[in-house]
């Protein structure tokens, strides 16, 4: 039995967090399937397992943990890598952080569910999520702009945290070559050793359908 268990799919953004977290350290880790498709996460089992329907969901021996953040906290904590040297740099990473879930992720993985997983979609929402993703994309690429990393010169949690969903590009109909801080961003990290892309991480995917077959 593998020490982490990572509940999660493919399709999930947030569930990659962690997932890519433990690869790129090498832990002794297994995902544990969530049929989110099917409704799985809103079931009475599930919630036994988090109140808060959703995924990812970190299990570590006796402890559970939600909420990626909390969880890649936890993990830095565990294994003392992609952390911070001091306070002022903690805080700084938990500014990222909380930015991303806020908007970076917030608006960016409701676009691409709106784009190419959710049936007969309004036209105007999706048309505003778009827009407020690109303006999230937009602070990510001026802040990108001249940097390796997020925060400081190495790659850290709020790395691994905001990239997350970038790499769905062709879910999101993103060219990453009109944002080159991100895409140049987003080559460094490819090629990390252990890197995988969240299609090949976890499992779930390809879904049937309009979905089926897309990367």
């Amino acid at each position: 039995m593998a020490e982490y268990l990572v509940y999660g799919f493919a399709q999930s953004g947030n569930s990659y967090k962690p997932a890519l977290y433990l690869e790129l350290v090498g832990a002794d880790w297994k995902p544990r399937f969530v049929d989110y498709f099917n409704g799985e996460t809103r079931t009475p089992e599930y919630r036994k397992i988090n109140v808060m329907g959703e995924v990812p969901v970190l299990e570590h021996g006796k402890l559970r943990l939600t909420q990626s953040g909390v969880i890649l906290d936890y993990l830095v904590e565990r294994f003392g890598r992609y952390g911070w040297y001091d306070n002022a740099e903690r805080r700084d990473i938990l500014r990222w952080l909380l930015w991303d879930n806020h908007k970076l992720t917030s608006y960016t993985a409701t676009y691409r569910y709106l784009r190419v997983l959710a049936s007969n979609p309004d036209k105007t929402v999706v048309e505003e999520f778009g827009k407020r993703a690109q303006a999230a994309w937009k602070v990510l690429d001026t802040h990108m702009t001249g940097r390796n990393y997020v925060v400081g010169e190495r790659l850290t949690i709020a790395d691994i945290s905001a990239c997350a969903y970038l790499f769905f590009e062709d879910e999101l109909g993103a060219d990453w070559n009109q944002y080159p801080g991100i895409r140049e961003w987003l080559a460094r990290i490819r090629v990390e050793p252990r890197w995988k892309h969240p299609y090949d991480l976890l499992p779930g995917h390809p879904l049937p359908g309009r979905a089926r077959g897309a990367r």
